[in-house]
């Protein structure tokens, strides 16, 4: 499995079955294979995890279908403004929480909630299982009302509990520093509830040494994540 981090909570994603592209909206696309599908993903409309560019990959030369959150909307309009033709429109599935689709390449594609818009995406390639969690997190706001910050935790505990237990090879996580150490609530929940053989940290804003405060404060994890250092860094995993 090889993984480039492209920017925020943008990742490429090449297996021998298929590419993988999530909420990308900036960073450079490494070259793109064309003898296997591919998948893109984009979990919600906000500008930091979906940019109309990704239907421009629909360029004839490739398998292409786009996975996309059910907010963000093909209308009329959208279509026009995104340059999104008929042919493009056919290859688009909208997906909303709890939704469990298998693709005619042997992909299976299943959503969780999200505790903010769209969907987070849990997807199985062959024995491989991944899961981009989009927005889905404990986003917990000091000095919000507290009220808000309960009801959060209840949604984030209730949206997750699909993953109890699960097999996971890689998990791409927020761990936001806007929410100083209430940011790591969120991925510590993650990885006690799910079996996480890998995760690579994402949605930091490119303060990247967030994530050694996260290790520093749990070293427990430190042998299951994998610490961005730059946009366009790229992992090989033996997975």
């Amino acid at each position: 499995m090889r993984v480039t981090f492209l920017a925020h909570s943008g990742f490429f994603v090449e297996l021998p079955e298929a590419c993988l592209l999530f909420d990308w909206w900036k960073g450079t696309l490494p070259p793109i294979p064309a003898d296997r599908p591919l998948l893109v993903f984009a979990s919600h409309r906000h500008e930091d995890h979906f940019s109309p560019a990704i239907f421009s990959l629909d360029d004839g030369t490739r398998d292409v279908t786009f996975l996309l959150g059910r907010d963000i909307r093909l209308t009329d309009r959208n279509r026009t403004r995104w340059n999104v033709s008929d042919a493009t429109a056919e290859h688009c599935t909208r997906l909303g929480g709890g939704e469990v689709r298998d693709l005619p390449s042997g992909v299976k594609i299943e959503t969780l909630t999200s505790t903010d818009e769209g969907v987070a995406f849990l997807v199985t390639v062959g024995d491989r299982t991944l899961f981009h969690a989009g927005d889905l997190n404990w986003w917990h706001w000091e000095g919000e009302d507290p009220g808000w910050n309960r009801n959060m935790e209840v949604n984030f505990k209730a949206y997750t509990q699909p993953l109890q237990g699960r097999h996971l090879d890689l998990a791409m996580l927020p761990l936001d520093p806007r929410l100083g150490k209430d940011g790591f609530r969120g991925p510590r929940y993650f990885l006690d509830l799910a079996r996480i053989r890998c995760m690579i940290p994402m949605h930091q804003w490119e303060d990247f040494g967030f994530t050694g405060q996260f290790l520093d404060a749990y070293p427990q994890y430190r042998s299951r994540v994998l610490p961005v250092a730059e946009n366009g860094q790229v992992f090989s995993l033996d997975i």
